[in-house]
């Protein structure tokens, strides 16, 4: 099985709209995407999310599923410690000094506010995995009916960072401070099956953007910190 994350494009966040950019990495995208074999599409009811998928909606031509639990993963109100609402914003000497936030998911002991918003996104995706034959078990899964289905997901950065900690069994907040995804990026992970029915989901590709480095248009920093690079890892344009 396959699942696709794409985070929206450039965000209008006043409008939960794209900009104008945002509109033209979603069309850059959905000519890169134009010959994928997907099967399902889900996302999120949030507008930036809606109007990115529907560029490649177009041209699939097939139809999708709004699911509410893939909204944008933001907290309720601030943490026990005073921390805000965006738990991707926290400063390294804040949240490194922690043990907890190294460990599994003993980081909802110390932001109590989002495990109910945790708990309900891995619960969600069990369910929807289970739909396709693929059964939780502790840490893996079981492919009780083996999938060749692409899946994909037109969501947001928190939320998928969260639906790839559970999948990958990787801290949240780890994922959270170390790992960007710009707007219309591509994240792609496989079910590796290699022994009877046991399966677990590997990361092919995290954050892709070759769709924008190759129709020119810069990758945008949104939700970031940091001048990003604009050129493939060959250091050319492809």
């Amino acid at each position: 099985m396959r699942l696709l994350f794409i985070r929206h494009g450039d965000p209008d966040y006043a409008r939960d709209a794209l900009t104008e950019k945002g509109r033209r990495e979603a069309a850059l995208l959905a000519e890169r995407a134009a010959e994928w074999k997907v099967d399902d599409v889900y996302i999120s009811p949030l507008g930036r999310a809606k109007e990115t998928a529907a560029y490649c909606l177009q041209k699939w031509d097939i139809g999708s599923e709004i699911l509410d639990w893939t909204e944008e993963f933001l907290l309720p109100e601030k943490d026990g410690m005073g921390w805000d609402q965006i738990p991707w914003d926290y400063y390294p000497a804040d949240w490194t000094k922690h043990e907890e936030n190294f460990r599994g998911e003993e980081w909802l002991r110390l932001i109590p506010a989002a495990r109910e918003r945790y708990e309900r996104v891995c619960a969600s995706l069990d369910g929807l995995l289970a739909r396709y034959g693929y059964e939780r078990e502790g840490r893996y899964y079981r492919a009780v009916r083996p999938s060749k289905k692409t899946v994909v997901f037109f969501c947001h950065f928190g939320v998928t960072m969260m639906m790839l900690s559970h999948l990958c069994n990787i801290p949240a907040l780890t994922l959270l401070h170390g790992v960007y995804l710009a707007p219309t990026s591509v994240t792609v992970l496989n079910t590796e099956e290699r022994r009877g029915d046991e399966a677990y989901f590997r990361a092919e590709r995290i954050g892709d953007c070759l769709h924008l480095i190759a129709g020119g248009e810069p990758i945008s920093a949104s939700g970031c910190f940091t001048e990003l690079m604009q050129e493939s890892p060959l250091g050319r344009k492809e």
